[in-house]
Order: C-alpha cells, then sequence, then structure tokens
C-alpha cells in the first residue's frame, strides 16, 4: 500500500469502515471542520453527492462511511491534491462508487448536467480575497483564502447543480455570517437548518454548520450549540462521539 505514497505524503487511518487518506503534512491536512460537516451533513443510500473543492476527498470518504451514498463526486482544481484524492479512492476499493474530477468550480455547471446531484457539500475558504499572504499560489492559502473561487461563486453552481429540492452543506465562519445568508436566499438556496461551534462553553463560536435546500420555503431552525472542549485538551462526550463513529 505504501508504493501509492510520494516523497513527503502519509497514510492516516480514519477509523471508518477501514479507510485511509493519503495527505501532505508540508500541502494541507484535513481539520475538525471536515468531520463536523460530516457529522451534520444527511444523505440517503441512493443519493448522487457532489463535493465543491474536495481537496483530498476528506469529505466523501467520510459521506460514504457514514451514509453509503448512491454515488459520490469531487471536483478540485489543484492538480496535486485532485491525484491524492483520486490514490485514496482507489486505495480503499472505492472507484466504483467515488469520481474525482480535476477542475474549477467556477465552471462546475460546464463539467456536470444542471440539476444532476441531490446534496452538495462545501468546506469552502473561509477568508476574503488575498489579504496577509505572503505566497497566494500556496496550496494551503489556496484552501484557506478565497483566491481560485468566491462564496457566491460556490453558491451560484450549487444552485445549478442541486435538483429542485435538493441539499446543500456547508461549513464557514461565524464571521461571514450575514453575507452568507443574503448569497444563499439570492440564488434560492433557502437556509433551513444551523448550528454554531464552539471551542468552548464560554468562548465565541467559531464555526457555523449550515444546511439549505434548492427552492425551500422561507424557515429556519437553529441547533443547540456545539461545545468542543469540556477543558483543554479534553472533548466533550458528543465530540467525542463524533469522533469514534
Amino acid at each position: 500500500m505504501t508504493t501509492m505514497l510520494k516523497p513527503g505524503e502519509r497514510l492516516d487511518d480514519l477509523q471508518r469502515c477501514g479507510y485511509r487518506i493519503i495527505q501532505s503534512p508540508q500541502k494541507f491536512c484535513f481539520g475538525m471542520d471536515a468531520v463536523l460537516l460530516s457529522s451534520f451533513a444527511r444523505a440517503g443510500q441512493r443519493d448522487r453527492l457532489l463535493d465543491l473543492g474536495t481537496g483530498t476527498g476528506i469529505l466523501l470518504l467520510l459521506m460514504e462511511a457514514k451514509y453509503r451514498c448512491g454515488h459520490l463526486t469531487g471536483l478540485e482544481i489543484q492538480a496535486e491534491s485532485a491525484d491524492m484524492a483520486a490514490r485514496s479512492v482507489a486505495l480503499n476499493g472505492l472507484t466504483d462508487k467515488i469520481e474525482i474530477v480535476a477542475g474549477d468550480i467556477k465552471e462546475a455547471d460546464r463539467i456536470f448536467p444542471s440539476a444532476s446531484f441531490d446534496c452538495i457539500t462545501c468546506n469552502p475558504p473561509y477568508m476574503i480575497g488575498q489579504h496577509g499572504l505572503t505566497n497566494p499560489e500556496e496550496p494551503k492559502a489556496i484552501a484557506r483564502h478565497e483566491i481560485m473561487c468566491t462564496f457566491e461563486d460556490v453558491a451560484r453552481q450549487t444552485a445549478r447543480l442541486l435538483k429542485p429540492g435538493g441539499h446543500f452543506f456547508l461549513v464557514h465562519r461565524p464571521f461571514r455570517l450575514a453575507e452568507i445568508m443574503i448569497t444563499l436566499t439570492r440564488y434560492k438556496l433557502e437556509p433551513k437548518r444551523m448550528r454554531l461551534v464552539y471551542p468552548y462553553a464560554d468562548k465565541e463560536p467559531n464555526m457555523v454548520l449550515l444546511e439549505a435546500v434548492r427552492g425551500g420555503r422561507p424557515r429556519l431552525t437553529v441547533e443547540k450549540p456545539m461545545i468542543i472542549y469540556r477543558k483543554p485538551g479534553v472533548y466533550t462526550s458528543e465530540i467525542s462521539g463524533i469522533y469514534e463513529f
């Protein structure tokens, strides 16, 4: 199995159905946000799922392990990340269920047919533009900053590719929540469910999980807060349960 690794890469155990993922610490490794999004999202066994900006394919593997979707597709603009994702898919024997496509989110509607997915997931870049970047071409910078696409690009393409009544799941930062809500509704992606994530019970939230429905009726459910740590280095029982799934 290690013959599938390239210099600087490592193989990590996801503790999900025996699945493993190829990552490169020098490039980018998945974080807690991807794990929490896979727990928050919902999908059926017949659903066709698209992950926009899939990176090394972490959400695809987590969603397949939890929901056994009918078919999953990951779109990724960075060739190295797409290659790692494709090798992870092959490593786990999932090439018949998961497809990795190298391409630009802004051109997703040219790559895939309109209204062809039941659900779409996205862990988009959180930071606006290139502010404070020394090298905007670094993989980590592209993953964290809106260099290659904006949130509006994500919403526009999601609206075109989701089936009517299809579900969109994303994780983002609370400081952009007003903009996110306005953008979603502009593209008729009605916010239906929201959950704020707090590092500690007495701290401000640092993540927000959202579900929107294409063409849904206005009604938003705000779920109870998710708390990550009971004390430094000790997860709450909920977070422990998510990781032990």
